[in-house]
């Protein structure tokens, strides 16, 4: 019964009170959640822009020093965890040659520049993992591409290679790659916990961390349901995103 009750107070609006303020759990996650989505599309959006760029890359100039080079690259941006990255750019760009901020956050409305300074490193950091492994994939799905008969064909009539590759090879590659971007975000959401906690940022993440260091679970409830749903959306996107890619798909 006392799920029940939850649910339909989470159907109203209403996620609860928190234990140590006593002030609505909707109102700090509303007040938490614009910084988190600010992080996470920029997050987002670098990794599109470096993993389309790699990937198309190495693709075209397959086995040679470029796609070598790239396939290095993308290998130890897998292995290597956000947060240690965090760690390392905070040490030599922030510490040691200070062009960046170590930590805090600067709203938009004050200062563009000062958000895009502290918004930078966390953002780098939360997306080089994610841009490291969408890069193989496209890379994969592009290769697969430029090997089959009607690309061959298209550049044997006489069409330039970078109007095969941009109108009709990158459209076709992107289905998996974009199977794969729709469960990253769940990455990003969740890596965001840790990138706010190292840089102090006053997103969701640090608002989890705190109400579990403090015993307050409501306020822990309302993230987790807010980070879910939000992934649920985000997902519905990816999907509808499936159709205006791939016709093939709405033809079915």
């Amino acid at each position: 019964m006392r799920y029940v009750h939850f649910v339909g107070d989470v159907l109203h609006g209403d996620l609860g009170t928190s234990a140590l303020t006593r002030a609505p759990v909707l109102d700090q996650v509303t007040t938490a959640l614009p910084l988190t989505l600010q992080l996470t599309f920029l997050g987002l959006a670098l990794a599109v822009v470096l993993a389309l760029a790699g990937g198309v890359t190495a693709a075209v100039y397959r086995d040679r020093l470029p796609d070598q080079i790239i396939r290095v690259v993308s290998l130890v941006g897998v292995a290597a965890p956000g947060f240690w990255l965090a760690l390392l750019m905070i040490q030599y760009l922030a510490v040691d040659r200070g062009w960046f901020p170590t930590g805090g956050y600067i709203n938009p409305g004050d200062s563009v520049t000062g958000w895009l300074r502290t918004m930078a490193l966390p953002a780098v950091a939360l997306s080089l993992p994610v841009a490291a492994q969408l890069t193989r994939i496209v890379r994969t799905s592009v290769v697969e591409e430029l090997d089959k008969d009607y690309v061959r064909t298209a550049i044997g009539g006489g069409l330039p290679p970078r109007v095969v590759v941009g109108r009709n090879v990158l459209r076709n590659a992107l289905v998996n790659p974009l199977t794969v971007l729709g469960l990253r975000v769940g990455y990003l959401l969740g890596g965001a916990v840790v990138i706010e906690t190292i840089f102090s940022l006053p997103g969701m993440g640090k608002l989890m961390i705190d109400a579990v260091q403090n015993g307050d679970p409501a306020v822990v409830q309302g993230v987790v349901l807010t980070t879910a749903t939000g992934f649920v959306v985000v997902n519905l996107v990816i999907d509808i995103l499936y159709l205006l890619v791939n016709p093939r798909l709405r033809a079915g």
